[in-house]
């Protein structure tokens, strides 16, 4: 049985990506590969994974591109003297299930020529969409189903993180036809316990 693959990117940027990661991670004992971290180098989202999944299964691959400033990567890495090359850039090798988090949402840009949306084309990747409910997420979350699906890209489901907005969630849900694989609350002190609860959670829907 071949292992299970997922881009995880979002409707915007602080949408909560890496916890979703963490518990998509922890879901599927699956490895974890951050193909661009900016910012936050010491402190970075592969670590915030590791440390708060349980599983001793998990393999965490090193970024492709670490660069100092919390910025767009383009910007970021020019900051840093370098350009991003796109062809630097391949799935790591691994027989375990994976989970790839992106950086900010599909049209942030990698260099003048390429935006995340292009990687995960790239990648060749079913998305994991997360969308956190604020005024204009129906519209950034279609918008972002719609390129999604312009470019043959499939989108195996959404997670809604951040807490409920029932009005909102049932549009998005009805609109799109994509199912919901869960809502995971706004929580400040997140921990492997509750980690832990909402992976079992995800994983009774996930397929």
């Amino acid at each position: 049985m071949a292992p299970t693959q997922f881009f995880v990117t979002g409707i915007d940027t602080d949408i909560g990506k890496t916890i979703i990661s963490a518990i998509l991670v922890e879901a599927l004992k699956a490895d974890y590969w951050k193909p661009v971290q900016a910012g936050n180098t010491e402190d970075s989202d592969s670590k915030t994974v590791q440390n708060l999944i349980s599983n001793n299964k998990s393999h965490f691959f090193e970024e492709t591109y670490k660069l100092r400033t919390p910025a767009s990567p383009h910007y970021a890495a020019e900051l840093d003297g370098k350009e991003i090359d796109f062809g630097a850039f391949s799935l790591p090798e691994s027989t375990n299930n994976l989970i790839v988090e992106g950086a900010g949402g599909l049209f942030v840009p990698l260099n003048k020529d390429y935006l995340i949306i292009d990687l995960i084309q790239k990648l060749n990747l079913p998305v994991i969409l997360v969308i956190k409910h604020y005024l204009g997420s129906i519209n950034h979350s279609l918008s972002s189903i719609f390129a999604l699906q312009q470019r043959n890209i499939k989108v195996h489901g959404l997670i809604f993180n951040g807490g409920e907005h029932v009005p909102s969630e049932k549009y998005i849900l009805q609109y799109s036809k994509i199912p919901s694989l869960g809502n995971i609350p706004d929580i400040k002190n997140i921990s492997k316990k509750e980690i832990s609860f909402y992976a079992e959670m995800v994983r009774k829907v996930l397929f």
